[in-house]
């Protein structure tokens, strides 16, 4: 499980540290796709294929279930962490997530969040937890 905050920096060529907590659970190489709200979600190797078995019993003939899917597989890539800890993010990546120099990694569960800086602190605004809370318990989702 993965969960904590990390402030780092991408360099110019893309790269990025994983913070070893994190790379004691991913191992060496892990996929880097797409995520929502703007930011990257990071997926250990086993964590990928759940998602990718999930994503393939989507019916073909809807056209959002096509699209979902389409979101997160394109956008998906595997990448291996260099002797410095260092993974590359490719170009198109590092675009959609806004990620320019300063980026925070997140730990949510299952999975790592990307964030640009920027990004990140705009979304840290909890105010309505206590509405989320009572949204969560109408799903089956109680703390």
């Amino acid at each position: 499980m993965f969960m904590g905050e990390y402030d780092h920096t991408i360099d110019t060529k893309g790269r990025l540290i994983i913070p070893a907590k994190f790379r004691e659970v991913l191992g060496d190489n892990f996929v880097v796709t797409k995520g929502l709200d703007g930011c990257l979600f990071v997926y250990g190797n086993t964590e990928w294929s759940a998602l990718e078995d999930k994503l393939k019993t989507l019916p073909l003939m809807n056209k959002e279930a096509r699209k979902f899917a389409r979101f997160f597989l394109a956008g998906a890539v595997s990448v291996e962490v260099d002797k410095q800890g260092r993974i590359l993010i490719p170009s198109v990546l590092r675009a959609f997530a806004a990620l320019d120099k300063e980026v925070v990694l997140a730990g949510v569960g299952t999975r790592i969040e990307i964030w640009s800086k920027n990004r990140w602190e705009e979304t840290l605004e909890y105010d309505d937890m206590e509405e989320i809370a009572e949204h969560m318990s109408e799903l089956g989702q109680m703390i």
